[in-house]
């Protein structure tokens, strides 16, 4: 017998078997992985001075379940300290950060990009309808002066009360007022974006709770805002306000409801003077 015919047989392959001895060709290196491509972002850029805004390209790698918020501050952190942008919250509660994404309004820190199309650079700009400040950020001090015009000034409680108890025929306690003032539905109103003396429909809507929920105000000046003419019958109800709105305020909504008191209110007084 040769030696070649006294090497013991190896065992046959066990299907299965983690313990299968086989023949395999020399190791060679495995391709390597294609590198994921960069997220392009066009920036409008504007600083004081500036006759007009410019955009501004960036490429950067984002980590999966990135935001356009998280971009816009890793390219601060990263590429250019000089970009001006509002946030605060992280979590689309404080309505800081809104901007427009791709000509939409949006806030920045509730926009994922993997939502958003990869075949061409996100386009961030400021918002609409109010006056600049720096790049991405606007002058929100206008927005604010409508709401006290309303009747609803920007600083107010409106969480229940520890321990308190609904009154009698009541189930429960609601939130009656959710808007997070961030000027999306201004900014999205294509009346605003022709007449700046429009009041707008972030301040209509909070008319329309302050009619809705008085809490011993005099209606008679809020009615009378609303009844101007650029104010309720100035919208042309492209419900805008309400398809950017973050927080379900609906602001078309409550602008209709509106003009239904505004026009009770005209009736009534016509009927009285008769």
């Amino acid at each position: 017998m040769s030696p070649r015919d006294a090497r013991p047989e190896e065992p046959a392959a066990a299907v299965g078997s983690v313990e299968v001895v086989q023949s395999v060709e020399p190791e060679t290196a495995a391709p390597a992985a294609p590198a994921r491509p960069g997220t392009h972002f066009h920036i409008s850029r504007r600083k004081q001075g500036d006759p007009k805004p410019h955009f501004q390209n960036f490429e950067i790698e984002v980590e999966p379940g990135a935001t356009v918020l998280d971009a816009l501050l890793q390219i601060r952190r990263r590429h250019d300290p000089s970009l001006v942008v509002r946030h605060s919250c992280m979590h689309a509660a404080c309505g800081t950060c809104g901007v427009r994404i791709n000509g939409r309004e949006a806030l920045a820190c509730d926009t994922k990009l993997a939502t958003l199309p990869t075949h061409k650079p996100i386009k961030v700009e400021p918002l609409a309808n109010q006056r600049p400040v720096a790049d991405l950020a606007t002058d929100m001090v206008d927005f604010y002066a409508r709401l006290d015009a309303a009747a609803m000034p920007l600083l107010r409680a409106s969480e229940t009360a520890g321990g308190a108890t609904p009154p009698e025929n009541i189930k429960a306690f609601a939130r009656f007022e959710n808007c997070i003032e961030c000027g999306l539905c201004l900014s999205a109103c294509p009346i605003a974006r022709t007449n700046h003396d429009y009041i707008g429909p972030a301040a209509l809507a909070a008319a329309a709770r302050v009619v809705e929920e008085p809490r011993r105000h005099d209606l008679g000046p809020v009615l009378a805002l609303a009844a101007e003419p650029d104010s309720v019958w100035r919208c042309r109800d492209a419900i805008e306000c309400t398809a950017v709105c973050p927080s379900s305020v609906d602001p078309a909504r409550a602008l209709l409801t509106l003009r239904r008191h505004v026009a009770a209110n005209g009736a009534r007084r016509f009927l009285a003077r008769r």
